[in-house]
């Protein structure tokens, strides 16, 4: 079973968010997401200051076996991508709730988490 840390908030289309302390969300894909990819070998984000909508297409990550689109689980602007994830995008697979964080947020409205799944409800979507 995929890994679903509780402090998390989730969408249908496998991507995770985490409210951080200084108010930033960082967002990345699912461990189950990964798991289902395979091995990353690439993985496109876009630049630090774009405004992108709730839902909207933020990048694509490429696997060994298919590419998949991300979307923003939230509205915001992105202050900062990992730049890790260029010279060694297989992190995410290793560790895709830490390390293999893809990028911080600023909010446009904060209240779009609650519209997420908590643990739970992702939990059953995978079911």
């Amino acid at each position: 079973m995929s890994q679903i840390p509780a402090d998390l908030r989730y969408t249908k289309s496998h991507e995770w968010v985490r409210l951080a302390a200084d108010g930033t969300a960082i967002v990345g894909i699912t461990d189950f997401a990964q798991a289902t990819l395979g091995d990353i070998t690439y993985v496109q984000l876009p630049k630090p200051g774009a405004t992108l909508a709730a839902r909207q297409v933020f990048g694509v990550v490429e696997s060994v076996k298919a590419a998949s689109d991300l979307y923003m689980p939230v509205a915001g602007t992105v202050a900062e991508i990992n730049p890790a994830l260029a010279s060694a995008p297989e992190t995410v697979n290793k560790s895709p709730y830490e390390s293999g964080w893809m990028m911080k947020l600023h909010l446009t409205a904060p209240s779009e988490l609650t519209a997420l799944f908590d643990s739970a409800a992702y939990e059953k979507l995978l079911t």
